[in-house]
């Protein structure tokens, strides 16, 4: 994404949304406001489908939804030490933890939950919420950056090795191991992610403008440099393995997607909606913004449409944004009809159901289906659930 400089938002505007993420899979966003939260199906470009709203927790500033399912944990700032929770669907609180400080991010994947402090990082069995391992004595991450591979048969977590460098550790959340230690950058890390499969990593710095791509297998990393442009962030094309290191080096992006304001905290991500590729930017100012993007011959990402993520001035919006005469797309527009399905693509998961029945998950191996969110089964009674994460389980 390239942010360029332009007329802002309305100043009512900035900072509407305190939080916002798209789910592991990138078929919903979630966002938190002062007034609660709310999420999103994202099947549809001209349609933005609310799939839920609470206002019973303000001032959320973390919601993370797993995959399509009826799972949510939220945090708020009136309790910032403590995460809840919920089975949307039904409307009833799974479970909820305290922990010794402020928590500053959550991960998720079929397997795991991850719960990253400051100073620790904390490991539940997402099957049962049980807290399987704590990582302690980690250095400083007062961003809660941290990364979990979706792919629940590895779950291989990464965070920063150091406060002043660019260090990545990879952990791996399966087998409760430290697989390795990656020295990615000389100043200190921006960003880190996984791709699907978790067979790569990729992270960026913020004291040295460029990239990593590290390809993670039997637990061995192959540093692969990707180059960026200092003042502009783009998109790399996927490629096979013998063409990834040609391609990151070439000294341009193979796409761009450009932001007509300055000044808010973006997130971005890649889907495929109605047979399409899509780029998708969630803003801060309440926006959701999608792209056209050719995966052929990349180049400039067309914006086609903008969704308000505000009750107030979302009708008008969509209104003026459907009045827009249509731009054109050099990327095959006749390929796909719209899709009438909302259900993720991941195996297992709907919007209307949670999940398909899983098998129980020994400690320390992963299920060989998803969780069943349906069966109450599946989770103890809340009251057994709840309690504080000081000093409990096995440390490192």
């Amino acid at each position: 994404m390239e942010a360029e400089a332009a007329d802002g938002p309305p100043s009512g505007l900035e900072a509407a949304l305190s939080c916002f993420s798209f789910n592991q899979d990138c078929t919903s966003l979630a966002i938190g406001t002062k007034a609660g939260y709310k999420l999103f199906s994202l099947s549809s470009v001209e349609q933005l489908d609310q799939v839920h709203g609470s206002t019973e927790i303000p001032d959320v500033y973390i919601v993370e939804r797993l995959f399509s399912s009826s799972l949510v944990v939220v945090v708020s700032h009136t309790k910032p030490r403590q995460m809840n929770v919920y089975h949307f669907k039904k409307g009833t609180e799974i479970c909820n933890y305290s922990y010794s400080s402020n928590i500053l991010s959550i991960r998720l994947n079929r397997q795991r939950l991850l719960v990253c402090l400051e100073e620790a990082i904390y490991i539940h069995n997402i099957k049962d919420m049980k807290l399987l391992k704590t990582i302690l004595d980690i250095p400083a991450n007062p961003t809660g950056l941290c990364a979990l591979s979706i792919n629940h048969s590895n779950s291989y977590v990464a965070y920063p090795g150091s406060l002043t460098t660019g260090e990545i550790v990879l952990y791996d959340g399966h087998s409760l191991k430290t697989v390795c230690t990656i020295a990615a950058h000389e100043g200190t890390l921006a960003a880190i992610t996984f791709n699907a499969s978790g067979s790569k990593l990729a992270s960026a710095s913020e004291k040295v403008r460029d990239n990593q791509l590290a390809r993670v297998q039997h637990g061995l990393t192959v540093p692969l440099c990707l180059k960026q442009h200092r003042d502009r962030a783009h998109l790399q094309a996927g490629a096979p393995h013998e063409q990834v290191s040609d391609m990151m080096n070439q000294d341009r992006a193979f796409a761009t997607g450009r932001l007509n304001f300055s000044g808010q905290r973006n997130i971005c991500a890649l889907s495929t909606i109605q047979k399409l590729p899509r780029l998708l930017v969630a803003s801060s100012d309440g926006h959701l913004y999608i792209y056209n993007l050719d995966p052929q011959d990349g180049g400039e990402c067309v914006l086609i449409k903008t969704h308000s993520l505000l009750s107030s001035g979302t009708t008008e919006e969509n209104k003026e944004n459907d009045l827009r005469p249509s731009l054109p797309q050099s990327y095959a527009a006749t390929v796909a009809r719209p899709s009438t399905s909302s259900a993720s693509t991941v195996p297992g998961y709907s919007e209307d159901g949670g999940a398909l029945r899983g098998e129980v998950i020994p400690e320390h191996e992963f299920a060989t289906g998803p969780v069943c969110l349906d069966d109450e089964n599946e989770f103890p009674p809340i009251i057994l659930c709840r309690g504080s994460q000081k000093g409990k389980t096995k440390q490192s």
